[in-house]
């Protein structure tokens, strides 16, 4: 009996799993192919990111790296907002999320990124596209809009210059990504296209015409 229930607290541990809390002025960051800025509002590290404008393409390794952060599965926390860049091209959207399983090289990696712009105009096409999950290399927006139309896409209510919460959870081959505190997912991919042994890096994403401003990251595995 005492043995049980000395056991009781790390079964309880377990069971929660172990939360880490990232500060990010004592985290290795590593910008690919973005900018990269440290602030402080109130009392809180925030980093801005945006990315270069050399690369013109969409989906692409576009994120400040947490190198030294190893992440299979799990979840992972963090508050984002985004603002539309005064030259932001047309199709700009806010774009901003997370990578993951990011491999060493930076030619392997999962990523869910949500779209602010989307999720309050008229046109419920627009507001269906709200969220997007990519396989980068091989699996970006267009192809999986193309081959497996609104599967890797959804609506969720969001706005420019709010913060939002991300919630992505990992398990083998499958993600989720909840906002806002929501019990509820509002995307689930139940294939991701790099199979469930990839391991890596997490990445702070953004695309083109977007100031991205990230905060609060915290990793439970």
């Amino acid at each position: 009996m005492k043995n049980i229930k000395l056991l009781l607290p790390l079964l309880f541990i377990t069971l929660l799993g172990f939360t880490q809390s990232i500060d990010f002025s004592k985290t290795k960051l590593n910008p690919v192919q973005v900018s990269m800025n440290q602030i402080e509002q109130n009392g809180e590290k925030i980093i801005v990111v945006l990315k270069d404008t050399a690369v013109k393409k969409d989906d692409e390794a576009t994120f400040v790296k947490l190198s030294d952060i190893a992440f299979q599965n799990g979840s992972i926390e963090i508050n984002v907002l985004s603002k539309l860049k005064p030259d932001a091209p047309a199709h700009a959207r806010g774009f901003i999320g997370i990578a993951f399983r990011i491999n060493n090289s930076n030619d392997k990696f999962e990523c869910i990124y949500i779209r602010p712009t989307n999720g309050r105009v008229e046109q419920q096409l627009r507001r269906n596209r709200s969220i997007q999950y990519f396989s980068f290399p091989d699996f970006k927006f267009d192809r999986l809009r193309k081959e497996a139309a609104g599967e890797y896409e959804s609506y969720a209510d969001m706005g420019l210059n709010e913060w939002i919460k991300l919630k992505i959870t990992v398990d083998g081959q499958k993600a989720k990504l909840y906002l806002n505190h929501n019990t509820e997912p509002s995307l689930v991919v139940n294939d991701l296209k790099h199979g469930a042994d990839l391991s890596g890096a997490i990445g702070l994403f953004v695309d083109i015409g977007t100031e991205g401003f990230f905060k609060d990251l915290k990793i439970i595995k």
